[in-house]
């Protein structure tokens, strides 16, 4: 399996790309937003997804991996092939995506050549928890006082409160004050259990 290609961009259009990488020329699918990242570069990185067919061996590139897991996705719905993933790719950001699909917005998805109703409402059906839950693991993931904030629990569970409810404080008073220090914390969250 391919992760990515990096190497010079021989050719480029607003739907492939052809990157030279070890004396070989790899025909690169495209999305409308990937073309914006790549159109003034002439080196560059493109993380790929690759389909292996009888009839044929495609690879379909992306600027960044969250736009390459938007078009994982997108694809894991019934009845969205890649190039209609790619098709939505270009005509919405990753980030208009998922907004969209949080959002239940499916005239966005309309909108776009190849999309009815059905297909619309489908896509939101089946991603909007994988949405969710991906932002859910990105916030955490993301959040600076991660750190802390096990160590804060961690301290909490040890003196006998429940970890559901000491873990729900702690994020009311991270999302509050995100650069408090552990000990003050630890004290806040006391005075609220």
């Amino acid at each position: 399996m391919i992760d990515f290609i990096e190497g010079h961009l021989i050719e480029k259009s607003p739907a492939h790309v052809v990157i030279q990488s070890g004396g070989i020329g790899y025909f690169v699918h495209i999305s409308l937003f990937s073309y914006s990242q790549l159109e003034k570069k002439e080196q560059s990185k493109v993380y790929i997804y690759e389909i292996i067919r009888e009839d044929a061996h495609l690879l379909f590139g992306f600027v960044t991996k969250a736009e390459r897991n938007i078009f994982e996705l997108l694809i894991s719905v019934n009845g969205v092939g890649a190039n209609t993933a790619r098709m939505i790719l270009s005509s919405l950001n990753p980030d208009e995506v998922r907004s969209a699909i949080a959002s239940d917005n499916t005239g966005a998805f309309q909108n776009i050549k190849g999309i009815g109703a059905k297909s619309a409402q489908r896509i939101i059906v089946d991603l909007k928890d994988k949405i969710t839950k991906e932002s859910a693991e990105h916030d955490l993931i993301s959040m600076p006082n991660n750190r802390i904030k096990e160590e804060a629990l961690s301290a909490l569970v040890m003196l006998g409160f429940v970890k559901k409810s000491a873990e729900k404080v702690i994020d009311n008073i991270i999302r509050s004050e995100s650069s408090i220090a552990l000990e003050d914390l630890i004290k806040k969250a006391l005075k609220q259990l």
